[in-house]
């Protein structure tokens, strides 16, 4: 059976930081590490789901990260939150915006029929009046272009980039993805802290 914990590094109460990993791509991936590393360093408290005992499918992680997502807010609920999410975790979208929880939402599965919450949801980010930012590259298949730039939220596309928003081939350009991404998502943060 699969399960999952919350690992909690404790930072300031009154910043969250909820980091929802996908599938096959943990919270220890560098798409993901880093921005929540930089958000550390600047005394954020990070919660990070791990999966034990192998991968969830789409409805058990559907409904794990809503209720990490309800769960993290009912306990801090004075706290700024933002919530980290690739993939798989960007099923944690409608519930977000339910929520009103700012978020990073990388490579999205906006083309795929088993999420049509998702792709609903990241239609509709700019109407939320939440800060938002979608990450994708044109290399991978779950991105949809017109739909990110229709949204409202702030977009980061990455030409070439696959679903782990590598560049086949290039580490220097995975390298600067990576950076921009990182810098996004603080620069997300900042906008949190700020509201």
């Amino acid at each position: 059976m699969v399960s999952h914990r919350v690992v909690v590094d404790g930072g300031e109460p009154g910043l969250v930081l909820t980091v929802l990993p996908g599938l096959g791509y943990t919270a220890q991936g560098p798409v993901l590490a880093r921005p929540a590393a930089a958000l550390r360093e600047l005394r954020w408290t990070v919660r990070t789901v791990v999966w034990d005992d192998g991968r969830p499918d789409f409805e058990l992680a559907r409904d794990v990260y809503a209720a990490v997502l309800r769960d993290g807010v009912d306990a801090a609920p004075e706290a700024a939150h933002l919530v980290l999410a690739k993939s798989l975790g960007t099923l944690a979208l409608p519930v977000g915006i339910d929520l009103g929880l700012p978020g990073a939402w990388l490579t999205p599965l906006l083309t795929t029929d088993r999420a049509p919450d998702v792709r609903a949801a990241a239609a509709g980010l700019g109407a939320t009046g939440v800060p938002a930012l979608l990450a994708g590259g044109t290399a991978d298949g779950l991105w949809d272009p017109a739909l990110a730039a229709a949204s409202g939220a702030r977009v980061l596309e990455v030409a070439g980039a696959d679903h782990s928003l590598e560049i086949d081939g290039d580490p220097e350009r995975t390298q600067r993805a990576l950076d921009d991404v990182t810098a996004a998502v603080v620069e997300l943060a900042g906008t949190v802290v700020a509201g």
